[in-house]
Protein backbone atom coordinates (compact mmCIF):
# COMPACT_ATOMS: atom_id res chain seq x y z
CA UNK A 1 0.00 0.00 0.00
CA UNK A 2 1.33 3.60 -1.03
CA UNK A 3 0.94 6.22 1.28
CA UNK A 4 -1.08 8.93 -0.50
CA UNK A 5 -3.97 11.45 -0.10
CA UNK A 6 -6.73 8.81 0.10
CA UNK A 7 -5.43 6.83 2.42
CA UNK A 8 -5.11 9.52 4.65
CA UNK A 9 -8.64 10.59 3.69
CA UNK A 10 -9.77 7.14 4.63
CA UNK A 11 -7.82 6.52 8.07
CA UNK A 12 -9.29 10.11 8.79
CA UNK A 13 -12.99 9.18 8.23
CA UNK A 14 -12.62 5.87 9.86
CA UNK A 15 -10.66 7.22 12.83
CA UNK A 16 -13.02 10.33 13.36
CA UNK A 17 -16.09 7.63 13.29
CA UNK A 18 -15.18 7.05 16.97
CA UNK A 19 -15.56 10.00 18.84
CA UNK A 20 -18.54 11.12 16.99
CA UNK A 21 -20.58 8.15 17.90
CA UNK A 22 -19.63 8.39 21.76
CA UNK A 23 -20.21 12.14 21.35
CA UNK A 24 -23.76 11.54 19.30
CA UNK A 25 -24.75 8.46 21.50
CA UNK A 26 -23.52 10.35 24.86
CA UNK A 27 -25.43 13.48 24.22
CA UNK A 28 -28.47 10.91 23.63
CA UNK A 29 -28.33 9.66 27.13
CA UNK A 30 -28.08 12.57 28.50
CA UNK A 31 -31.50 13.54 27.11
CA UNK A 32 -33.49 10.43 27.99
CA UNK A 33 -31.86 8.81 30.92
CA UNK A 34 -30.43 12.21 32.77
CA UNK A 35 -33.18 14.80 31.38
CA UNK A 36 -30.08 16.83 30.84
CA UNK A 37 -31.85 19.65 28.19
CA UNK A 38 -28.89 21.93 28.02
CA UNK A 39 -27.45 21.06 24.57
CA UNK A 40 -30.61 21.09 22.98
CA UNK A 41 -30.90 22.74 19.87
CA UNK A 42 -28.05 25.24 20.86
CA UNK A 43 -27.84 27.95 18.74
CA UNK A 44 -24.60 30.39 19.37
CA UNK A 45 -24.39 28.62 22.32
CA UNK A 46 -28.00 29.05 23.45
CA UNK A 47 -30.61 26.79 24.04
CA UNK A 48 -34.31 27.64 22.89
CA UNK A 49 -36.98 29.06 25.34
CA UNK A 50 -38.32 25.22 25.85
CA UNK A 51 -35.19 23.13 25.20
CA UNK A 52 -37.61 20.51 26.61
CA UNK A 53 -39.81 20.60 23.56
CA UNK A 54 -37.28 20.30 20.70
CA UNK A 55 -35.27 17.53 23.50
CA UNK A 56 -37.29 14.41 21.68
CA UNK A 57 -35.78 15.19 17.94
CA UNK A 58 -32.68 16.09 19.76
CA UNK A 59 -32.57 12.68 21.14
CA UNK A 60 -33.68 10.85 17.61
CA UNK A 61 -31.18 12.93 15.84
CA UNK A 62 -27.95 11.77 17.73
CA UNK A 63 -29.18 8.30 18.49
CA UNK A 64 -29.71 7.43 15.04
CA UNK A 65 -26.48 9.07 13.86
CA UNK A 66 -24.55 7.70 16.47
CA UNK A 67 -26.05 4.05 16.08
CA UNK A 68 -25.11 4.22 12.67
CA UNK A 69 -21.73 5.64 12.56
CA UNK A 70 -21.09 2.86 15.76
CA UNK A 71 -22.52 -0.14 13.50
CA UNK A 72 -20.27 1.50 10.57
CA UNK A 73 -17.41 1.10 13.29
CA UNK A 74 -17.88 -2.95 13.39
CA UNK A 75 -18.81 -3.63 10.18
CA UNK A 76 -15.29 -1.43 8.99
CA UNK A 77 -13.68 -3.55 11.37
CA UNK A 78 -14.66 -6.86 10.20
CA UNK A 79 -14.75 -6.13 6.76
CA UNK A 80 -17.91 -6.70 5.73
CA UNK A 81 -18.29 -3.54 3.73
CA UNK A 82 -16.35 -2.41 0.87
CA UNK A 83 -14.66 0.72 1.18
CA UNK A 84 -17.39 2.82 -1.44
CA UNK A 85 -19.96 1.66 0.53
CA UNK A 86 -18.75 2.00 4.42
CA UNK A 87 -17.12 5.92 2.88
CA UNK A 88 -20.27 6.92 1.49
CA UNK A 89 -22.46 5.65 4.56
CA UNK A 90 -20.20 7.67 6.96
CA UNK A 91 -20.05 10.36 4.94
CA UNK A 92 -24.09 11.25 4.17
CA UNK A 93 -24.28 10.55 7.94
CA UNK A 94 -21.76 13.33 9.10
CA UNK A 95 -23.67 15.41 6.69
CA UNK A 96 -27.14 14.50 7.66
CA UNK A 97 -26.43 15.31 10.82
CA UNK A 98 -25.06 18.56 10.72
CA UNK A 99 -27.61 19.15 8.01
CA UNK A 100 -30.69 17.92 10.20
CA UNK A 101 -29.30 19.84 13.94
CA UNK A 102 -28.90 22.78 12.08
CA UNK A 103 -32.08 22.58 11.16
CA UNK A 104 -33.76 21.98 14.31
CA UNK A 105 -31.86 24.71 16.08
CA UNK A 106 -32.80 27.31 13.86
CA UNK A 107 -36.53 25.93 13.77
CA UNK A 108 -36.40 25.95 17.73
CA UNK A 109 -35.05 29.97 17.65
CA UNK A 110 -37.55 30.85 15.40
CA UNK A 111 -39.75 33.62 16.47
CA UNK A 112 -43.49 33.06 15.17
CA UNK A 113 -46.52 35.71 15.53
CA UNK A 114 -45.88 39.65 15.49
CA UNK A 115 -43.23 41.01 17.14
CA UNK A 116 -43.77 44.27 19.31
CA UNK A 117 -42.79 47.70 17.01
CA UNK A 118 -39.72 49.49 18.55
CA UNK A 119 -40.85 52.41 20.16
CA UNK A 120 -38.70 55.78 19.12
Amino acid sequence: MVFDVSVAMTWLLFLALFPMAFFWLRRAWRIVMNRDFSEVALKNGVPPENPEKWAPYEMAINFIAGTVAACLIVAVATGSLAYEIWSAIGGITIWCKFFASLGLSRHAHMKLGRQPAAKP
